[in-house]
C-alpha cells in the first residue's frame, strides 16, 4: 500500500506487525490513556466504568433491569401527573370520567387518580366583566334605544363572584359568554322602558340596582353558580355621529337650567320683598284699628261717666258742659269785642303775649311782639 514503504508496513500510524505501534499523535489507538500517561481520559473507558456501574445497580444486569427503569420513570410521572396545587383564591373541582364530585378541592396540596380523574380550577375572587364601550369585542355592544327612541351607548361592568364552582363548569358551555349576553339583554331591557333622562343624569343608579336584579335572577335560572355584586354603570354617551348635536343641545339645557335658576331667584327676591310689605301692612291696619278701638271705647266710657253725673245733677252737670264747650270753642278762636256804641274795642291780648313769647324762645320768629293799643279819642 502507499504508506506502507514510508512507515515500514506498520500502517498509516507507523505501527505494524510487531513494529512500534505508533500512531501520527505519537502514540497507538488502543494504548490505554490512564492518569499516569498525562493525557486526556479515554471516552471508551468513561463509556466503559458507565455501563459497568449501571450493571452493578439494576438487579439483573442492564438487558433485564431496562424494564424496571422505564416502569420507574413511568411510575415518577404518573405520581407528578396526580398531585396538583390549589392556590388561595381558586378552587378545584375533580371529576371522574366527566363526572364532577360534590366535595371541592380547597387551597393546598391535593391528591388524584390520573387519567381517571381530571381537576379544574375555578377562581373564587370578585371579577369584573366590562360591556359595552371600547373595551368590548362588539363596536355596536353598548348602543341602545330608550323609551323616547334615543340611542345611546352605555358602558358598564359586572362584578360577579363564583359561589357554586361545580355549577359554574358543568351547568353552562361557556358561562362567561352568557353573562355578558344575559347582562346586555337586561340593560337593554330596562333602558328601553326608560326615557334618556334617566339613563344620563335623573335614576342612573335605580336602573343599575334594576339590571343587577334581572341578571341574577336569570343566571339563577340557568344554574349558573354565579354572584352579582354590583352592575356600576360608568359612561353613556350619544353615538359619535350625533355627538355634536347632542353636545349642543346639553348646552342649551344648561341655559335653560341657568336662566331657570336666575328668574327663580328674581322671584324668591320679589316674593321676599312683597311678603315683606305685606305684613308691614298688615301690621299697620291691626295697629290702627286697635287704637280706633281703644279711643272709641275711651270715647264711650266717657260718655257713660257724664250720663251718669247728669243723672246725678241734671243742672250741673249742663252748665259744666257748656263751659267747658265754650272753653274750647273759644280758646281756639281770635276773639274781636264789638261794643254798641264804640265798635270794636281794642283790648290787649295777654294770653297771645305769653304764646308770643314761647314762640320766639323756641327760635320760630324773630319779630318783637306787639300789643293792640286803644285809639285816643
Amino acid at each position: 500500500m502507499p504508506w506502507s514503504n514510508q512507515n515500514g508496513g506498520g500502517g498509516p500510524w507507523g505501527g505494524g506487525g510487531g513494529g512500534n505501534n505508533q500512531g501520527p499523535w505519537g502514540q497507538g489507538p488502543n494504548r490505554s490513556r490512564g492518569s499516569g500517561s498525562g493525557g486526556p481520559p479515554d471516552l471508551e473507558d468513561i463509556i466503559r466504568r458507565g455501563q459497568d456501574r449501571l450493571k452493578r445497580l439494576v438487579p439483573g444486569g442492564f438487558n433485564g433491569g431496562a424494564f424496571v427503569i422505564i416502569a420507574a420513570v413511568i411510575g415518577i410521572f404518573w405520581l407528578i401527573q396526580c398531585l396538583y396545587t390549589v392556590q388561595p383564591d381558586e378552587r378545584g373541582v375533580e371529576s371522574r370520567f366527566g363526572q364532577p364530585r360534590a366535595e371541592v378541592s380547597m387551597p393546598g396540596l391535593h391528591f388524584h387518580f390520573w387519567p381517571m380523574d381530571r381537576v379544574e380550577f375555578v377562581k373564587v375572587t370578585e371579577q369584573q366583566r366590562n360591556i359595552g364601550g371600547r373595551s368590548s369585542s362588539s363596536s355596536n355592544a353598548g348602543l341602545m334605544l330608550t323609551g323616547d327612541q334615543n340611542i345611546v351607548n352605555v358602558q358598564f361592568s359586572v362584578l360577579y363572584t363564583i359561589t357554586n364552582p361545580q355549577a359554574y363548569l358543568f351547568n353552562l358551555e361557556t358561562p362567561d359568554e352568557t353573562l355578558q349576553q344575559v347582562a346586555e339583554s337586561a340593560m337593554r331591557e330596562v333602558v328601553g322602558r326608560r326615557p334618556a333622562q334617566d339613563i344620563y343624569r335623573d335614576n342612573r343608579q335605580e336602573i343599575a340596582v334594576e339590571v343587577r336584579n334581572i341578571i341574577q335572577d336569570t343566571m339563577d335560572r340557568y344554574g349558573s353558580g354565579i354572584s352579582i355584586n354590583a352592575v356600576p354603570i360608568e359612561d353613556v354617551s350619544p353615538p359619535r355621529e350625533v355627538a355634536d348635536a347632542f353636545d349642543e343641545v346639553q348646552r342649551a339645557e344648561q341655559n335653560e337650567d341657568q336662566q331657570v335658576q336666575e328668574a327663580n331667584q328674581y322671584a324668591n327676591q320679589k316674593l321676599g320683598q312683597a311678603r315683606g310689605r305685606a305684613a308691614q301692612i298688615r301690621e299697620d291696619a291691626a295697629a290702627y284699628k286697635d287704637r280706633v278701638v281703644k279711643e272709641a271705647q275711651g270715647e264711650a266710657q266717657r260718655f257713660i261717666s257724664i250720663f251718669d253725673e247728669y243723672v246725678k245733677a241734671p243742672e250741673v252737670t249742663r252748665k259744666r258742659l257748656f263751659l267747658e264747650t265754650m272753653e274750647s270753642v273759644i280758646g281756639n278762636s281770635n276773639s274781636i269785642i264789638i261794643d254798641n256804641k264804640q265798635g270794636v274795642v281794642p283790648y290787649l291780648p295777654l294770653n297771645d303775649l305769653g304764646k308770643q313769647s314761647t314762640t320766639q324762645t323756641g327760635g320760630q320768629s324773630d319779630k318783637p311782639a306787639t300789643a293792640l293799643q286803644p285809639e285816643a279819642k
